[in-house]
C-alpha cells in the first residue's frame, strides 16, 4: 500500500478519500486555494499545500502545480477525487512522466472514452445500441442545425468532453437551436476547456440508469450492480438509488455485461460508470442505450457501497497499487436499499438559482457518521457551521444517505433524515428534497428525469410551515430567553405578570415575505393566548434544551402538540417542525423605512458571478420575461429575465466583468 498520497480536489470528496486513506493508514496531502485555505478537507489531511488563487482554474485545475505539491511532499500518488483534473488525459499523463501514481484508468482509456463522442463511435462499432444522434467531429453551427432537423425534435445538445449536466441543453424548437448550442458551447468551453458538441434525440420519458465498473491492471473486470439517477434538474442528478426500481435480473444481467465489454474495450483499469439511457417499452420492460462513460469515480458512489458493503476508494487505492480486484463477479451481492440525497445551497422556487453564505446554522440527525463506508445514515460533507458556501465551486453543501431493508423503509428512513436536517444561511433544497421524497410518483417509482417538472404543482411554490406553529416557534424562544434572564429577585420576572389585569405584547413578524401578526397575551389566570389576526389559540411552551421547545396551541378546532427547534439570529428565526420550516423574519418598520424605495427601475445580480453576455443595449424596449443577460455562477450559465416592460436605460457592465450579488446589472425604465 502507498506511505502517502495526495488528493488532487476539494469539498466532500476530499474528505470522503482522507477517511478512507487514515482507515488504511495511508498519510495524506490536501491542496488548497485561497477560498479554502480553512476548509474541512484541508484540516482533515496530514499535510497541505496552497495551489493558487479561489478561481478553479487558478488552483484546482493548475496541473502542474498539484504535481509539483506532491512531489516536495513526498506523495507517491495522486487521487483525482471527481470533476477538475479527475478526466484529464494530459494530467494522467504527467503524473505518470514524473513517477507519481494516477489513482484512475489509464490516459488511453480517458481519451477513448472521455469523449463522448469518441465513445459512442466505439460502442457502435461494438454492437452496443445507441440513441439516434449525431456524433461526428464537425461542429459546423449550420451542420449541427441541418443534423437536429434529421433527428427530429426535441433534441439534446450535449458537450462532448463533459459531466455533471454541464453544457447540456433540451430544444423544443428549431428557432431556438442557434442559442442553445451558443449557451452549451461556451458552458462546455469554461467548465472542460473544449467546446465540441454533439446531439441525439431527446429520448421520451427517459431513465438515467448507470453500472458501476471495476477494473484491475491484471486483465479482470466486474460490475458492482447499478444506481438509478433519474431524478434530475437541470440535467443534475438530485436522488440516486440502488438497485433501479423495477429493473428485471436479465435487463441487469445484460447491462452489466455490457458496461464490463465496454470497460474491457478500452483496457479500463480503477473505478468507472457506464451510462445508459433506458425508456420503458409498453411490454414494461425497458430499452437501454448506451450513453456515455465516466472514467472516475462518480458523485453517487456511497449508493452502491450501502448496498454491497464495500469501500470503493479502498478499491481504488488497492487496485492503483498493483493488486487485483479483492472480489469476483460472482462474489458480489447486493442486500437492500439505498438512496442518496444531495443537499444544495440553492433556490428551488427560483429555477434552482445557486445559493451562497454562511453555514450559521448545520445539524444532521442523531447518529449520523461521517464519510464513512459502514455506517449508514452518512453525511459526506466538505463544510461545516460556520463555512461559507462561495461561488466558485458548485453549490453542494452534503450528500445524505440511508439503507433500508427495502425501498419503502429507505424513503421513510430518508424523509425522517431530511427532517432532522436544519441548515440556515443560504437558501437550500432541503424542504423540496422532503416534497420529492413523499411525491406519488418518486414513492412508486414513476421514474424518468422530468419527474421534476410533472410533479411541478406538487413539488414547487408549497407554502410555508402553518402560521401558528411558526409563530409559536417564535413565541417560546422569545419567552424562553427572557425566562433564562431571569433571577431569584421578584421584579426580575419578566413572564407578563400584573397584579391587576393582563398583558399583551406585539411581534412584528413577517413570513413568507408577508405580515404575520402576533399577539401574546397573557391573562389574569396566568394563562397565555396567542393570537394571529382573528384566529386565537391558548398557548404552552417548555425548553427541552437545545433550541428545541415543546409546544401546545389548544383552540381552532383541536389540542396540538408538537416539538419545534427554534435557530435564531438577529432579526430572524428559523422554525423546524416535522411538518416541515420556516423563516421567520422580525420586522422594524422604522428601521426598514426606505429600504426598496427606488427598486423599480433595477435589474440585480442574483448571486455573484461573471456576465457573459447581455442580449439588450441601451434604447432597447423588452417585455416582461424576456431574457436579458446570462450570468456564470457556481460553473453553470443562469439567464436573467426582464422583470417587467419597459425600455433599457443603462447598460451598467460588460461581458466577463465580475458582479456581487445584488449589483445592478442594468436600469429599466417605467412601462
Amino acid at each position: 500500500m502507498f506511505r502517502k498520497i495526495l488528493v488532487a480536489n476539494r469539498g466532500e470528496i476530499a474528505c470522503r478519500v482522507i477517511a478512507t486513506a487514515r482507515r488504511l493508514g495511508v498519510r495524506t496531502v490536501a491542496v488548497f486555494s485561497d477560498a479554502d485555505a480553512h476548509a474541512r478537507h484541508v484540516l482533515a489531511a496530514d499535510e497541505a499545500v496552497r495551489v493558487g488563487g479561489a478561481p478553479a482554474r487558478d488552483s484546482y485545475l493548475q496541473w502542474q502545480r498539484i504535481i509539483d505539491a506532491a512531489k516536495a511532499t513526498g506523495a507517491q500518488a495522486i487521487h483525482p477525487g471527481y470533476g477538475f483534473l479527475s478526466e484529464n488525459e494530459d494530467f494522467a499523463r504527467a503524473c505518470a512522466d514524473a513517477g507519481l501514481v494516477f489513482i484512475g484508468p489509464p490516459p488511453a482509456a480517458i481519451a477513448a472514452m472521455g469523449s463522448k463522442s469518441a465513445a459512442k463511435a466505439l460502442m457502435e462499432k461494438a454492437g452496443v445500441p445507441l440513441v439516434p444522434g449525431y456524433h461526428g467531429q464537425d461542429n459546423d453551427p449550420a451542420l449541427l442545425a441541418r443534423e437536429a432537423a434529421r433527428i427530429g425534435y426535441p433534441v439534446l445538445i450535449k458537450a462532448s468532453a463533459g459531466g455533471g449536466g454541464k453544457g447540456m441543453r433540451r430544444v423544443e424548437r428549431a428557432e431556438d437551436f442557434a442559442t442553445a448550442l451558443a449557451s452549451c458551447q461556451r458552458e462546455a468551453k469554461a467548465s472542460f476547456g473544449d467546446d465540441h458538441v454533439l446531439v441525439e434525440r431527446y429520448v421520451t420519458r427517459p431513465r438515467h440508469i448507470e453500472i458501476q465498473v471495476f477494473g484491475d491492471s491484471h486483465g479482470h473486470v466486474i460490475h458492482l450492480c447499478e444506481r438509478d439517477c433519474s431524478v434530475q434538474r437541470r440535467h443534475q442528478k438530485v436522488l440516486e438509488e440502488s438497485p433501479a426500481p423495477g429493473l428485471s435480473p436479465r435487463r441487469r444481467a445484460e447491462m452489466g455485461a455490457a458496461a464490463v465489454a465496454a470497460a474491457k474495450a478500452v483496457g479500463y483499469v480503477g473505478a468507472g460508470t457506464v451510462e445508459f439511457v433506458a425508456e420503458e417499452l409498453d411490454d414494461g420492460d425497458i430499452r437501454a442505450y448506451f450513453m456515455e462513460m465516466n472514467t472516475r469515480l462518480q458523485v453517487e458512489h456511497p449508493v452502491t457501497e450501502a448496498v454491497t458493503g464495500l469501500d470503493l476508494v479502498e478499491w481504488q487505492l488497492r487496485i492503483a497499487v498493483g493488486e487485483p480486484l479483492p472480489l469476483a463477479q460472482e462474489q458480489v451481492a447486493m442486500r437492500g436499499h439505498a438512496i442518496e440525497a444531495r443537499i444544495c445551497a440553492e433556490n428551488p422556487d427560483n429555477h434552482f438559482l445557486p445559493a451562497t453564505g454562511t453555514l450559521e446554522v448545520a445539524r444532521w440527525p442523531a447518529h449520523v457518521a461521517f464519510a464513512r463506508h459502514d455506517t449508514l445514515p452518512r453525511v459526506d460533507s466538505g463544510v461545516g457551521e460556520g463555512d461559507a458556501i462561495t461561488p466558485y465551486y458548485d453549490s453542494m453543501i452534503a450528500k445524505l444517505i440511508v439503507w433500508g431493508e427495502s425501498r419503502a423503509q429507505a424513503l421513510a428512513r430518508l424523509d425522517a433524515a431530511l427532517r432532522d436536517t436544519h441548515i440556515v444561511g443560504p437558501a437550500t433544497n432541503v424542504a423540496f428534497l422532503r416534497r420529492v421524497v413523499a411525491s406519488h410518483a418518486f414513492a412508486t417509482a414513476d421514474l424518468d428525469t422530468a419527474l421534476i417538472e410533472r410533479e411541478h404543482a406538487a413539488l414547487f411554490d408549497a407554502p410555508p410551515l402553518a402560521p401558528e406553529l411558526a409563530a409559536a416557534g417564535v413565541a417560546a424562544h422569545v419567552l424562553a430567553d427572557e425566562t433564562a434572564l431571569e433571577g431569584a429577585d421578584p421584579w426580575s420576572r419578566r413572564d407578563g405578570w400584573r397584579l391587576h389585569g393582563g398583558a399583551r405584547r406585539r411581534l412584528s413578524l413577517e413570513l413568507g415575505g408577508q405580515p404575520l401578526p402576533v399577539v401574546l397575551e397573557r391573562l389574569h389566570d396566568g394563562a397565555t393566548v396567542l393570537s394571529i389576526g382573528e384566529q386565537r389559540w391558548t398557548f404552552a411552551a417548555r425548553t427541552l434544551g437545545e433550541a428545541r421547545h415543546e409546544v401546545r396551541l389548544e383552540g381552532g378546532g383541536g389540542d396540538r402538540r408538537t416539538v419545534l427547534t427554534v435557530h435564531a439570529s438577529p432579526e430572524r428565526y428559523a422554525v423546524f417542525a416535522d411538518e416541515g420550516s420556516a423563516l421567520v423574519a422580525e420586522f422594524d418598520p422604522l428601521a426598514h423605512a426606505g429600504d426598496h424605495a427606488g427598486e423599480g427601475g433595477r435589474l440585480t445580480a442574483p448571486m455573484p458571478g461573471k456576465v457573459i453576455t447581455f442580449h439588450v443595449q441601451a434604447g432597447d424596449d423588452v417585455k416582461r420575461g424576456q431574457a436579458l443577460a446570462v450570468m456564470e455562477a457556481m460553473k453553470m450559465e443562469h439567464t436573467l429575465f426582464a422583470p417587467r416592460d419597459g425600455r433599457v436605460l443603462e447598460v451598467l457592465y460588460a461581458a466577463g466583468d465580475q458582479v456581487a450579488e445584488g449589483g445592478e446589472l442594468l436600469k429599466l425604465s417605467e412601462p
